[in-house]
């Protein structure tokens, strides 16, 4: 197995002088970029084992932490849909070259579509894992409470309790109302590559309907679909690590 050296990140700075850190993999194409979830960063399970994939085989391999993510600059409080979109726009336009294969978790897979939609040149397959499109809509306000609607209202934001932080995410009226510039799975989407959408069935957080759903909205023919009938929102054990290898290795083939 190749190992990774834990070197500090490099940096990309946008015009505002917000930063972006990143690790960059040199090696053939199609390269590789991976986009995290919610609240996650590029040092994670799902990560580093694409990482080490893409190293042993010489692939092109870009890791990165949004605003407000990691290493990067920037309070969540601030962040929006829009930002983490343009965060992944100057990463791929200023990181990678040629034609690209985007793996994207969670809300990653969102950002991976609207990346996708942006670059439609260079773009040429989708790897999405337990993908969240229209996650702040569909999946956040929707599910909210009255009461905590109400108050993201009235506050311009609240805290929600997660499983995956003990002091809860803090969720931003901004975030919700920028998100809805974003939605895509009210209509078609107009990827044309092959898409491979992987999918947890005990996932508690996105369900595993949603990749039907968006299956059904690409535009591409060549959509597969695999669920993980014990597989959870993470999908990051070691068979789940195979199994995106493996996807992963089929199209870049």
């Amino acid at each position: 197995m190749v190992e990774i050296q834990n070197l500090p990140p490099s940096i990309l700075t946008r015009e505002d002088g917000a930063t972006i850190a990143y690790h960059r993999r040199a090696g053939r194409t199609p390269g590789v970029v991976f986009l995290g979830g919610f609240m996650s960063d590029m040092g994670g399970t799902k990560a580093l084992a694409l990482d080490r994939f893409c190293a042993a085989r010489g692939q092109a391999f870009v890791r990165f932490d949004y605003f407000g993510h990691g290493q990067s600059s920037g309070d969540f409080a601030a962040a929006t849909v829009s930002r983490w979109r343009n965060d992944a726009l100057a990463v791929f336009d200023n990181l990678t070259e040629g034609p690209q294969v985007l793996v994207g978790s969670s809300l990653g897979g969102w950002i991976m579509l609207l990346l996708a939609l942006a670059r439609p040149a260079r773009v040429t397959a989708l790897v999405g894992i337990a993908a969240a499109a229209d996650a702040t809509e569909d999946l956040m306000w929707a599910e909210f409470p009255a009461e905590v609607r109400q108050r993201i209202e009235r506050d311009g934001a609240a805290r929600i309790p997660s499983a995956y932080s003990e002091q809860g995410y803090l969720i931003a009226r901004g975030l919700i109302e920028d998100g809805r510039r974003h939605l895509l799975t009210r209509s078609a989407i107009a990827f044309a590559g092959p898409v491979r959408l992987l999918h947890g069935m005990r996932d508690a957080d996105v369900p595993w309907q949603r990749s039907l759903a968006l299956a059904e909205r690409l535009a591409a023919a060549d959509v597969q679909i695999t669920l993980v009938k014990d597989g959870d929102h993470r999908l990051s054990r070691d068979a789940d690590l195979a199994l995106l290898t493996r996807t992963l290795a089929t199209l870049l083939d």
